[in-house]
């Protein structure tokens, strides 16, 4: 079992980062582990939110941003809709992902953050998603990395099980190979552009004392 460490200071500036990013008052939570019994992928990772508030208040820093529940919550805010003071800890673990990039870290499900990326990518040069260049830009991003490392029957597999759900999908009609753009989307840009912004100007800050 891990041993966590506590440093009065370490902990206080993490957890006030962490609710001022999510905007959630994470010291509200008083372990009642509501939300815990409602987690939808809890029991698949042993790991709930509760769990994850408390390491944060503790000031275990490393652990949190390299949790498996940060890169697997699916943000279907039950544990929100459950929890009595209102904590909506799909904004934490979202706030912990994105501090964990920031630290280069390396992500615990990789696939996800090549779907967060492409998803991102698509939204900001395109004004929304379309389908096949967001897949594909997933699809490249995640082969590449087996390529990478050699690993040709992943490669393989992976373009055999796609081809085969993009050929049941057209079938159904659930999938549009169209381009589409939004006539917004250079605002779209500008918002991104902002948040980056906002984003370089809140890291190179004085932390709080």
């Amino acid at each position: 079992m891990d041993v966590w460490t506590y440093d009065p200071e370490e902990a206080r500036n993490f957890a006030v980062e962490v609710m001022e990013r999510s905007n959630q008052n994470i010291f509200a939570c008083y372990q009642c582990r509501r939300c815990a019994s409602g987690c939808t992928v809890g029991e698949e990772i042993g790991f709930t939110p509760d769990r994850l508030i408390r390491m944060v208040i503790t000031g275990n820093r490393k652990a949190a941003l390299e949790n498996a529940l940060v890169w697997q919550c699916v943000s279907c805010y039950t544990c929100g809709t459950r929890c009595p003071n209102d904590i909506q800890a799909g904004r934490v673990t979202e706030t912990l992902k994105k501090m964990s990039r920031e630290d280069n870290l390396v992500p615990m499900s990789p696939t996800i953050a090549y779907f967060h990326d492409s998803f991102v990518t698509g939204c900001t040069r395109w004004g929304r998603v379309n389908e096949v260049q967001f897949m594909g830009s997933y699809e490249m991003k995640h082969m590449a990395k087996n390529l990478v490392s050699f690993k040709f029957g992943a490669v393989w597999k992976e373009i055999r099980q796609q081809t085969l759900l993009m050929g049941a999908m057209l079938k159904q009609r659930r999938l549009h190979l169209k381009l589409q753009t939004a006539k917004g989307r250079n605002e779209v840009r500008s918002f991104y552009k902002q948040a980056m912004e906002k984003k370089k100007k809140s890291k190179s800050a004085p932390q709080p004392r």
